[in-house]
């Protein structure tokens, strides 16, 4: 199959999050002496309004290329995949991704600033599409869209009941949404952070967030990990924000960096990673975290439970959720960010978690 063969060797130099597209600058604050500061040229993937949108799904065969009978993946078993298109053109850059409890219902973030919201499709186990898709823009405190203030990236998604956080990487900043008012309409505030946020490399900044719910370790604590903010030790930097508050590490190994975290019901942390390498290209995997090891001035840890790389169906997957079914099986489900490029793919992946 030469087109397979063709985008894989090509993503090997696409894929990971790298971009060429520049970011604008930030605002300077106006005084009287200076002019106003030029609005900013909305990015042509950006959504400026809300928007119903038709999503295609093409179901993945298999989730190993090299053997398509093969199920098991670590502590993963493959359920079903999905290759997701559309004509709209602001639909894609899918990195952070929440359910509700059933699986059904989400609610996705962009990294050029856009909500999509809808209910994935299912036939017994497997998925077989989405419906009732609307994208809409993220606004601000101001209630304008934050793209017109030249706020992109953003990358992390945690829910607190009609509460909504999001993180902002290239900017450091977190926003938060009261979904109660106007849902993907409301304005976002911005919250305050600890000083180590703000001083996070650009384009590695916020990338995973974590709100722990009650009767859990660190209950009421958002945890904020940053994607390749590097501690002293070049161990990865996190934050506890909240009703806890210090800094953290999550210890870093074989060049894999954060790209979200999903906290399951069980009450273990799952890190998604990822990698890329010029000669190796992309590589995926999942660790799981003790909940109970996070405190302040803590170095984490903890085994990988998943790894994949080009041999697999994998692209840039930058989300992670996790529910339970009915039959207490818990579900996995993984979302990629194409960053709007040809020879990347918008994929939705769920893993049934052997434990």
């Amino acid at each position: 199959m030469p087109p397979l063969i063709g985008r894989r060797r090509l993503l090997k130099y696409a894929a990971a999050g790298l971009s060429m597209a520049a970011v604008p600058g930030a605002v300077l604050a106006q005084t009287a002496v200076q002019r106003p500061p030029k609005q900013t040229v909305p990015d042509e993937f950006s959504v400026s309004a809300p928007v119903s949108i038709d999503v295609n799904a093409r179901p993945l065969q298999s989730f190993d290329t090299r053997d398509r009978s093969r199920v098991r993946f670590g502590e993963l078993e493959f359920r079903s995949g999905l290759i997701l298109t559309s004509r709209f053109r602001g639909f894609g850059g899918l990195s952070g991704l929440r359910l509700d409890p059933k699986g059904e219902r989400f609610i996705a973030i962009s990294d050029k600033g856009g909500w999509f919201t809808g209910r994935i499709v299912y036939k017994g186990r497997e998925m077989t599409g989405l419906d009732d898709v609307e994208a809409s823009p993220v606004l601000g405190p101001d209630g304008k869209p934050i793209t017109s203030r030249g706020w992109y990236d953003t990358e992390a998604l945690a829910l607190d009941g009609s509460l909504v956080y999001v993180g902002l990487e290239r900017v450091n900043q977190i926003l938060r949404f009261d979904f109660a008012k106007g849902f993907t309409r409301a304005h976002g505030e911005l919250i305050q952070l600890p000083l180590g946020v703000r001083k996070l490399p650009y384009n590695k900044g916020i990338e995973a967030l974590v709100l722990v719910p009650k009767g859990l370790p660190l209950a009421g604590t958002l945890i904020a990990i940053s994607e390749r903010g590097l501690d002293a030790q070049g161990n990865i930097t996190a934050f506890l924000i909240g009703r806890t508050l210090g800094l953290f590490s999550i210890r870093r190994s074989d060049n894999f960096d954060v790209s979200d975290a999903v906290l399951l019901p069980s009450g273990g942390l799952l890190l998604l990673e990822r990698k890329f390498s010029w000669l190796g290209g992309v590589g995926i995997r999942i660790r799981r975290i003790a909940l109970a090891s996070i405190a302040p001035g803590a170095v984490i840890d903890g085994p990988v439970i998943f790894e994949a790389d080009l041999g697999s169906e994998i692209d840039n997957l930058e989300g992670i959720d996790a529910h339970v079914t009915p039959e207490g099986e818990t579900v996995l489900t993984l979302v990629s960010d194409d960053n709007f490029s040809m020879i990347q793919r918008n994929l939705l992946l769920q893993f049934a978690l052997v434990e």
